[in-house]
């Protein structure tokens, strides 16, 4: 009897063994993130996939079988924004305790796929990157679209009216939510919003353009990133963060660029950790990747005194000084890590970190669209200072700035009245070209140098208002009723001295007739046009009118309209066009 129960026992736990061996692993959950080139899904499980897969025609599907896997989470799921993948179902197992999963997508394609170990927030994942394949897509088209734009942009180098290309970068995106604030507000979704932002306002500027990195919540390489800036001949890459740290209390806007060594600082250090960690959670690994990196072997290099370390140090310190008026600053002057997204050798990269989202107060801040706004003009400012004091060669900027004239260094013991006098031009207009607010000049600072511009405001003393200046005051006005002020919208493509020419009037009448501190223009803005006034008017004769009343209103006589028309008598038809001579 006792060695019955002893077997019955035994058969039991071999049982439980059995049953325990047979579902060893959990399929915790299923994410999907569609991107313009590809999809990628997330299958979280409990331990390491014990997996295989093949594809399947007519229809098209991609199947994985999970060994020794339970399912833990609802399915089918259905996905509508793929432009690969339509639905995710589960299947009957080839073997038990096995579990079949059944991806089906719209036409054959070789997916991607590989495991990843736990990191950060999640666990052991098997991620599967699904290719869109040959079709038109949305970010076929907009891809598309860009790199036209870059070839016509190409083609107006030797005329001189190239774009300069900004390459807008928003951290993190799909899988890898960035830093996460107090109550679960993700870093990925505020640089989203801040980068949309400043590109529209970089779009919206006459000779510049952006291109986006990411568009929707998905994840790009950190590689990849640049490539795409490289790819669009972008003169300068910004990187847009969120900041995060270990303590709620840090908070405040920060500008990083290159430092080939390590960190010097706890946040640095922080910074760099988080990125290897984000590249991990997006699916790859930075340090093991390095080696494949034809761009990163030439960036290693020293690039201390590089010319796109520095002019990024320049960019950086411009912005900051925008960003000061908007935000708390964690760091007054531009901060060094080495960050993968900054190594471009060839090209000038910063990365602003908005705020610190692991703050509270900033978390709050960094989620409402006035703040994210002001983040994005603060961006823009500055590296719209940038390029103007520094216009690459055959840019629109650069003929812009050819049109207002040269540049002049200043040097030890020079003064306004000296530069101004030394050129021929009014202090004045030294000023209003750099949006000088004082006669004070520094060593070293470059002046742009109107070319031929006299105004009537220059270093003559102003004299009082007497009668016969009063007099003169008249006269002038009556002249000016000889110039009429009509209303230019603003197209691409244009600039003020483009559009000054087109009217032939002067840049300085349209910019003090508009208030404008600058040359600049942007898209779709009304700008007032005083135009020399015609010298002729018609005029439709309306109902009850008659010829005296008509003379009146344009303060001219009955006799002038009449000659002017040859009119043998005052009597007048309605609906008659008249010639009315301006006074």
């Amino acid at each position: 009897m006792a060695l019955r129960t002893y077997l019955k026992l035994l058969v039991v736990g071999a049982g439980l063994v059995s049953s325990t061996s047979v579902f060893a692993n959990e399929l915790k959950g299923v994410r999907i993130w569609p991107a313009p080139d590809e999809t990628r899904v997330v299958l979280d499980l409990q331990s390491k996939a014990d997996y295989s897969h093949f594809s399947l025609a007519g229809p098209s599907r991609l199947v994985v079988d999970l060994k020794d896997t339970s399912i833990k989470t609802k399915l089918p799921i259905t996905v509508n924004k793929s432009d690969i993948l339509t639905k995710v179902r589960k299947s009957t197992a080839p073997e038990k305790g096995a579990t079949r999963l059944v991806f089906e997508i719209k036409r054959g394609v070789t997916p991607k796929i590989f495991s990843l170990s736990p990191t950060g927030n999640y666990g052991y994942r098997l991620v599967l990157d699904i290719p869109n394949g040959s079709a038109k897509t949305v970010g076929a088209k907009e891809e598309k679209a860009e790199e036209q734009a870059t070839a016509n942009n190409l083609a107006k180098m030797p005329s001189g009216t190239a774009d300069i290309v900004v390459a807008v970068d928003a951290g993190h995106g799909g899988d890898d939510p960035g830093s996460i604030g107090p109550t679960r507000k993700y870093e990925k979704n505020v640089t989203l919003a801040v980068a949309k932002k400043l590109a529209a306002k970089i779009n919206a500027t006459t000779g510049m353009r952006a291109v986006l990195t990411r568009r929707g919540d998905y994840f790009v390489p950190l590689g990849k990133r640049s490539e795409i800036a490289r790819k669009n001949k972008a003169l300068l890459l910004v990187s847009i963060h969120a900041d995060g740290f270990t303590k709620p209390q840090p908070r405040g806007a920060s500008v990083w660029v290159l430092n080939t060594r390590r960190a010097n600082t706890e946040i640095g250090r922080w910074l760099e950790q988080s990125e290897k960690q984000s590249e991990l959670l997006g699916g790859g690994d930075v340090l093991s990747n390095n080696t494949k990196d034809k761009y990163l072997g030439r960036a290693v290099l020293d690039l201390q005194f590089s010319y796109s370390q520095k002019e990024g140090y320049d960019v950086a310190s411009r912005v900051l000084r925008e960003l000061r008026k908007v935000a708390r600053l964690h760091k007054t002057s531009p901060q060094y890590a080495s960050l993968a997204v900054l190594k471009s050798p060839d090209i000038p990269s910063l990365l602003v970190e908005t705020g610190f989202i692991t703050n509270p107060t900033e978390e709050r801040l960094l989620n409402t669209a006035s703040h994210q706004n002001q983040l994005a003009n603060a961006v823009y400012k500055g590296v719209l200072q940038y390029f103007e004091a520094n216009p690459p060669e055959g840019t629109l900027f650069a003929s812009r700035l050819k049109g207002r004239g040269s540049k002049h260094k200043v040097t030890s013991g020079q003064s306004l009245s000296g530069i101004a006098q030394k050129y021929g031009v009014s202090m004045a207009s030294i000023k209003a070209a750099n949006n000088l607010k004082s006669d004070s000049v520094n060593i070293g600072q470059v002046l742009i140098i109107p070319s031929n511009i006299k105004t009537a405001s220059s270093s003559a003393p102003v004299k009082a208002t007497t009668s016969s200046t009063a007099a003169k005051s008249t006269s002038s006005t009556k002249s000016s009723a000889s110039t009429k002020v009509i209303v230019h919208k603003v197209v691409r493509g244009e600039y003020l001295g483009k559009i000054a020419q087109k009217y032939g009037v002067t840049m300085s009448s349209i910019r003090q007739l508009n208030r404008l501190k600058s040359d600049n223009v942007m898209l779709g803005q009304k700008l007032k046009i005083a135009v020399p006034a015609p010298k002729y008017v018609h005029h439709k004769v309306q109902r009850g009118e008659f010829l005296s009343k008509i003379a009146d209103k344009y303060g001219v006589s009955v006799a002038t309209i009449r000659a002017t028309n040859k009119l043998r008598s005052d009597k007048l038809a309605v609906g008659q066009t008249l010639i009315i001579p301006r006074s």
